[in-house]
């Protein structure tokens, strides 16, 4: 019993504990803040403040993926790339080693004693470069296969978002619980296109019909911010994919920004996505004092034009649109054909009126979909993923985006009133920002504060309408462009 070390029994019954207080100072208290952040999107989302359906879920993986880690043993690479100078990340936690060791290129290995997660070694041979490292690390020849030496890694049980090659991907999902809804319907954009098929069967393009010029319209002007951050993201050192990403932000469409960082940059896609979530339950509490700073109120008062008759889109013809629509833009954009897909075939699905369709969609695939969305975006939010160096550039650029297509919206908006001879709320331009139906509800809410008698619901609808639409058109485009400019 003389030779029980307690404090070693502690640490090796706690795990959790000693992994987050062996970590780097920056890397510890930054998983502490991510883990109170969880707390706080939960209370959040359960108070309604942000989207319960959403953010509950992801402040709960939240504290899961900074709370979990233990140490694990490797045995094999997690990710190998081949690179001239290979990076190490992670390899700091232990600093009891002085260099990391490659057969070969130890010569070449940079001290590793300071505490931080970003190692270089660089050899004069091309090798192999692991994203996971610890106490040391030795490839075997330059397959890449096989770790060796006195190796601990800092891991947790739950998913693994970069991992490449079968036999890694395969050893994964026998350990990673969340790693086969992952790679099966996360990382393929499975899930994306679900809650787009949710979308679908909410929308009714009745409102987008009967008003299509001032529908379109103010919704391209909303796209101001996607058009415009994307050269402002590649001033700022990003590159042509991850600018393009962090510039859909600006369409305020999670799933739309879930395809296209998956597609574009996939590296970035955890921040980004996260950069997008979070902010689209912060900007819209935010929106309605950007529009009394932007609309006076007696501009907020004004009543739109009315049709000169009463306009009715039948079923038929909504069927007619989306048939056309969905040909046209998978014509047009056949990169964004999952998009438009999984889109008009909830709107086909609404208004052939088929219940049974109907209730899978939305009450299965909708919330499926959003639940597993917001479970895996926190379980990704580890504090090594988001201390990335860029992710400060993604939170300016992100909030750069969104208030940017709000300012574009409402220019939109003004320039109807201008128009119609002064016949157009301006509000109504906010609309053009594409969550379905927050934006229609805000615009009709700001001007019920100042002309409870002034409805402009349906005008705001068919603009937001519209907006998703466009947002669509806006990932395709990007995705169609970069890799021809450079990727």
């Amino acid at each position: 019993m003389d030779n029980i070390d307690i404090i070693d029994i502690i640490r090796r019954l706690f795990e959790g504990i000693t992994t987050l207080v062996d970590s780097p100072p920056l890397l510890c208290w930054t998983g502490v803040g991510l883990i109170i952040l969880g707390g706080v999107l939960v209370f959040l989302g359960k108070k309604g403040v942000l989207e319960p359906l959403l953010m509950i879920p992801m402040g709960l993986g939240m504290i899961v993926a900074n709370a979990g880690n233990l140490y694990l043993d490797a045995t094999t690479a997690i990710e190998s790339e081949r690179f001239p100078e290979a990076r190490w990340i992670n390899a700091a936690d232990r600093t009891d080693v002085r260099y990391f060791t490659i057969e070969g290129s130890a010569d070449y290995a940079e001290n590793s004693a300071r505490p931080d997660d970003y190692i270089s070694v660089k050899s004069e041979d091309e090798i192999i470069a692991f994203l996971k490292a610890g106490k040391a690390s030795i490839v075997d020849g330059t397959s890449g296969e096989t770790l060796r030496g006195s190796v601990v890694l800092q891991g947790d049980l739950n998913v693994e978002p970069l991992v490449q090659g079968e036999e890694n991907l395969v050893a994964l999902m026998q350990k990673d619980w969340i790693q086969p809804i992952y790679n099966y319907a996360f990382s393929n954009n499975l899930i994306a296109c679900f809650i787009f098929m949710g979308i679908g069967v909410l929308l009714d393009v009745g409102f987008l019909m009967a008003r299509p010029f001032q529908s379109v319209f103010v919704a391209f002007c909303a796209e101001l911010g996607t058009i415009v951050t994307f050269p402002v993201a590649i001033a700022c050192g990003l590159s042509y994919g991850e600018a393009a990403s962090i510039a859909m932000v600006g369409g305020a469409d999670g799933p739309m920004v879930l395809f296209a960082s998956l597609k574009l940059a996939k590296e970035l896609f955890v921040p980004v996505t996260v950069v997008a979530y979070l902010y689209l339950g912060i900007t819209y509490g935010a929106y309605p004092f950007l529009i009394r700073f932007l609309v006076p109120e007696s501009l907020r008062k004004v009543r739109n034009k009315p049709p000169k008759k009463p306009i009715k889109v039948t079923a038929n013809e909504k069927i007619a649109f989306t048939v056309v629509a969905c040909a046209v833009l998978c014509l047009l954009f056949p990169v964004g054909a999952p998009l438009f897909c999984s889109l008009f075939v909830g709107i086909a699905v609404r208004e052939a009126g088929i219940q049974a369709f109907i209730r899978l969609i939305d009450q299965v695939f909708l919330y499926g979909g959003t639940f597993f969305l917001g479970l895996i975006l926190g379980l990704l939010c580890s504090a090594r993923t988001l201390l990335d160096e860029k992710v400060l550039i993604l939170l300016v650029l992100g909030i750069f985006a969104l208030t940017m297509s709000a300012i574009g919206g409402i220019i939109g908006g003004y320039i109807m009133y201008l128009l119609t001879g002064r016949r157009f709320n301006p509000v109504c331009g906010i609309a053009g920002i594409s969550c379905v139906p927050t934006c229609a509800k805000i615009a009709q809410k700001e001007i019920s504060r100042v002309a409870p008698d002034v409805i402009v619901l349906p005008d705001a609808l068919g603009i937001n309408i519209s907006g998703v639409i466009t947002t669509a058109i806006f990932t395709g485009v990007y995705i169609a462009l970069v890799p021809m400019i450079g990727g």
